[in-house]
């Protein structure tokens, strides 16, 4: 493909074509377009980029606050997310602005589901069985289970806890030396929160104590009364101009500006000459202050890079010192606060349990009721619940149990389902979650896999029913399904300029009942097989009409 523009109706969308002709490429640049796979493999080799693009119209309200949750907002009701591939780097996009794959995942999970054939073999994983109960019974468990995650984390943080108190003599007895030798040291030093800032800046004045000493008297000479400085000839210059304000009036005002300078000039070169009093280096404090700094800065360097965090460390050694002193009444108390948050924790898992087991029966009955439409004639579907040690999401474990002949008795999905009836059990599960959910949109991949006849029949109505109230997307090879489809698209291979090119039609009614011929026929379409395809077609609009 070198480049393709689907326009996907509201419905039933079916896509048809010879086996080869580029089917996978239209969900795989679906899925490179959401991160959900990468472009090798998907872009050509000789191409100097690749662009894979999604355009969603959002008209649920439930979609718009999940995706204001996500800072996103719409553009004429719009969502687009791209991915493009540049010079071997990958770029994702929502709506003109570049975002991680992340993100486009989360939006992904919010506007479409994807259903292949790699998710229905995910039934056999008894560990998925959890999630889709989970997400069955919707908010209602978002609470409670939320409950079970925090006590959980409590209890497994005082679980590790009390194992790590779990010390011989000799080991106990090691590490309380090395904690009171630590103590000890930080104790010693008699730290004060803005000590080391003090230090630091009366070593600096010691260390440049003679530079500080030069400036000083030079400042002093300059501004002092002695050797024509500034104070002397400001001095002189007010005594000549008071003399002359005697006779000019004017000249008062001057002369007072000049009489406050002189003042301030006297006061400045006081303060000074205190100053060069009071500054004198004294070996013997410099050197204190010397070792008292770096005793500061090696404690520092050593439990934390401030006197703030060695006295913090300081007191959580204390505690930890505290502890093992106290050792067995330490364990003891553990031992009590794991039994309680143990005890908090089962009861929180059991709310959890039974509101699992409410929906696991509605759920039951419901898929139950499904996979009799998708042709299971005699079926049974259960859940079966297990108690396991608490976890983070409960203590439950689930099963998901079918019997599908008379007699037979409930077993374990994973053990007698074939893949055509795995498909078919997914099918159900995503029929009964769809009104669980706002997703608008939902692709099938491979759903036909294993079936055929009247089963295929029945998977095509179920279908049409699904996309009464949302958009379906439906790759398929079965004339039954494709008979369903609200459009029609055919994908087709031909060869171009000596290259193999695919493209994408939508059919019109004429050409989709030929399409439908050439899957019911084969290599050769007779008039009969012609006339078939065309009383399945009127056989499912009416279908569709009830």
């Amino acid at each position: 493909i070198d480049e393709a523009d689907i326009d996907l109706t509201e419905g039933l969308n079916i896509l048809t074509g010879e086996t080869g002709a580029g089917k996978s490429i239209i969900i795989g640049s679906v899925n490179v377009a959401l991160g959900l796979a990468g472009f090798k493999g998907f872009a050509r080799e000789d191409a100097a980029f690749a662009l894979a693009e999604l355009v969603f119209s959002v008209d649920n309200e439930k979609q718009r606050k999940a995706l204001e949750k996500l800072d996103l907002s719409l553009e004429d009701d719009q969502i687009i997310i791209s991915r493009r591939l540049v010079n071997g780097r990958s770029v994702s996009k929502v709506n003109g602005e570049t975002v991680p794959v992340s993100l486009v995942r989360q939006v992904s999970e919010i506007l479409i589901d994807i259903h292949g054939q790699h998710e229905h073999q995910a039934l056999l994983h008894q560990k998925n069985h959890l999630a889709i109960l989970d997400a069955f019974a919707g908010e209602v468990l978002s609470g409670p289970t939320g409950e079970v995650r925090t006590l959980y984390r409590e209890y497994d943080a005082l679980d590790k806890k009390l194992k790590e108190t779990d010390l011989s003599e000799a080991a106990r007895a090691k590490e309380m030396d090395f904690l009171a030798f630590e103590v000890g040291e930080i104790e010693d030093a008699a730290m004060k929160p803005g000590e080391d800032e003090a230090l630091e800046q009366a070593y600096r004045r010691q260390v440049n104590s003679q530079r500080i000493m030069e400036g000083v008297t030079e400042a002093e000479t300059l501004t002092g009364s002695d050797f024509g400085g500034a104070a002397e000839l400001v001095s002189r210059a007010y005594r000549s101009l008071s003399t002359a304000s005697a006779y000019d009036e004017k000249l008062e005002s001057i002369t007072a500006e000049l009489a406050d300078i002189d003042n301030l000039l006297n006061d400045f070169h006081r303060e000074l000459k205190d100053y060069q009093e009071s500054i004198s280096f004294d070996a013997e404090s410099f050197n204190r202050t010397e070792e008292r700094l770096n005793l500061l800065n090696h404690l520092k360097a050593k439990y934390g890079g401030s006197i703030e965090k060695v006295l913090s460390y300081k007191k959580e050694k204390e505690e930890r010192l505290e502890e093992l002193e106290h050792y067995e009444a330490y364990r003891l108390r553990l031992k009590k606060e794991l039994e309680t948050k143990r005890a908090e924790l089962l009861s929180a898992c059991a709310k959890v349990s039974a509101i699992r087991k409410k929906a696991a029966e509605l759920l039951s009955g419901k898929i139950t009721a499904v996979l009799k439409d998708l042709n299971f004639l005699d079926v049974k579907f259960a859940i079966d619940f297990q108690e396991s040690a608490p976890g983070p999401e409960g203590f439950d474990t689930i099963c998901f149990l079918i019997s599908m002949n008379p007699g037979q008795p409930l077993m374990p999905l994973q053990k007698v389902a074939s893949g055509g009836e795995l498909s078919r059990v997914m099918l159900a599960i995503k029929t009964v979650l769809a009104d669980k959910d706002a997703v608008g949109t939902m692709i099938f991949d491979e759903i036909d896999v294993g079936i055929s006849g009247r089963t295929a029949q029945k998977v095509s109505e179920k279908m049409a029913v699904i996309a009464r109230s949302r958009q379906v997307i439906c790759i398929t090879h079965l004339a039954q399904i494709a008979s369903m489809a609200d459009t029609h698209f055919c994908i087709e291979k031909k060869i171009v300029d000596q290259e193999a090119k695919t493209f994408i039609r939508r059919l019109s009614d004429e050409e989709s009942i030929e399409e439908l011929a050439r899957i019911l026929g084969g290599a050769e379409i007779t008039a009969t097989v012609r006339q078939s395809a065309r009383e399945m077609k009127e056989l499912a609009v009416c279908t569709k009409k009830y």
